[in-house]
C-alpha cells in the first residue's frame, strides 16, 4: 500500500496522522456542549494549522495541534457564533478576570470598569451588513491561554484610547507577537521557565540600532507612528509595517531559543502569550535606548 504523503504548506491537512490528531482532540474540547460537531471542530483547528504551519514538518504539525488550547478555542468560536450557552460560560469564567486585569492596566477602578465594559460588546459581536456576527474573539487562535489573550487585548485597547489620533500596529500582530511592552501586568511566576529573562535579553541585545529605536520610540516613549514617521521622514504606514515585522521576528527568535533550552512548544506559547517583559529581570530600557539611527528606511 502506498504511503500517504505528509502535510505540506500547500495542503497541510492531507496526512492521516494530522487528521487523527485533530480527531483525538475533539473529545477533550467540550465542543458538543455548544452543538459543534467533529467536522466543524476540524475546520477550526485546520484554520490554525494552515495559518501557522507554513514550512512545518509533519512532526511540527502534530506538535502544533497537541499544544492548542482546544477547549478555549471552541469556547471562543461558539461565542462568536452567538451561542448563548457559550457566552454565559465565558462571562462566568472571565468577566471578573477581565475587570481585574483592566484595573491593573489602567491603575484606576472607574477607567478599568469602562475599559472592560467596552470590550464586552466587541467580544460578543454584532451582525455586519451581511448578517454575520463579527467579534474580536475571532482573533484568538488557541495558541496560548484565553486569559492571557484577553489581557493583551485589554492592554491594546487601552493604548488605542491613549493614542486615539494615531494608527497602531494591528491587534492580530500584537497578540501573536506576545511581548507586552505596553501594559502593566498581574504578577507572574511562570515566566522564569527556560531562563526566559536571559533569552529575551539576548534577543534584544542582537537588535540593530534602527530596530532598537523603533521599539523604544513606540513601546517605551509611547510615541505615535505618525510622530516616528515624521522624524524618519517616511509615511506612518512604513513604520507600522516595520514594527509588525520586527515584533513578529523577535517573538519567533525568543520561541526558538526557549525550545532550544528544552521548553516544549505548548509551554513556549503559554509563556509568550502571558508575558510582559517588565515581569522579568531584563533591563528593557537599557537594551533599547539608542541614539536615533540614520534614516535607513
Amino acid at each position: 500500500m502506498a504511503h500517504e504523503a505528509a502535510p505540506t504548506a500547500d495542503n497541510p491537512l492531507r496526512g492521516k496522522p494530522l487528521r487523527h490528531a485533530i480527531e483525538r482532540r475533539y473529545a477533550e474540547s467540550g465542543a458538543e456542549r455548544y452543538g459543534i460537531d467533529s467536522d466543524e471542530f476540524h475546520r477550526y483547528v485546520a484554520a490554525v494549522v494552515v495559518r501557522y504551519g507554513a514550512g512545518f514538518s509533519e512532526f511540527e504539525f502534530l506538535q502544533l495541534v497537541a499544544a492548542l488550547h482546544v477547549e478555549e478555542l471552541v469556547l471562543a468560536r461558539a461565542c462568536t457564533a452567538g451561542n448563548e450557552t457559550a457566552w454565559r460560560e465565558f462571562l462566568a469564567r472571565f468577566k471578573h478576570e477581565m475587570q481585574t486585569m483592566a484595573r491593573q492596566i489602567t491603575r484606576d477602578d472607574a477607567t478599568g470598569r469602562e475599559l472592560a465594559d467596552g470590550l464586552y460588546a466587541e467580544l460578543y459581536g454584532m451582525p455586519n451588513r451581511e448578517g454575520n456576527r463579527t467579534s474580536k474573539l475571532d482573533y484568538y487562535m488557541g495558541r496560548g491561554s484565553l486569559k492571557g489573550w484577553l489581557r493583551t487585548v485589554l492592554a491594546q485597547q487601552h493604548v488605542n484610547r491613549c493614542r486615539s489620533q494615531a494608527k497602531v500596529v494591528s491587534l492580530e500582530e500584537q497578540v501573536e507577537a506576545g511581548v507586552g511592552f505596553a501594559a502593566k501586568p498581574e504578577p507572574q511566576t511562570a515566566a522564569d521557565d527556560g531562563g526566559v529573562s536571559s533569552l529575551i535579553a539576548q534577543s534584544l541585545a542582537e537588535l540593530d540600532s534602527e530596530e532598537r529605536f523603533l521599539l523604544a520610540s513606540y513601546y517605551l516613549d509611547q510615541r505615535t507612528l505618525a510622530d516616528i514617521g515624521r522624524q524618519l521622514r517616511v509615511h506612518e504606514s512604513t513604520v507600522s509595517r516595520k514594527l509588525e515585522k520586527l515584533t513578529g521576528s523577535l517573538q519567533k527568535q525568543i520561541r526558538k531559543r526557549m525550545q532550544a533550552a528544552g521548553v516544549d512548544l505548548r509551554r513556549c506559547d503559554e509563556i509568550l502569550q502571558d508575558l510582559d517583559v517588565r515581569d522579568l529581570n531584563v533591563d528593557v530600557t537599557g537594551n533599547l535606548r539608542q541614539e536615533r539611527p540614520a534614516d535607513s528606511f
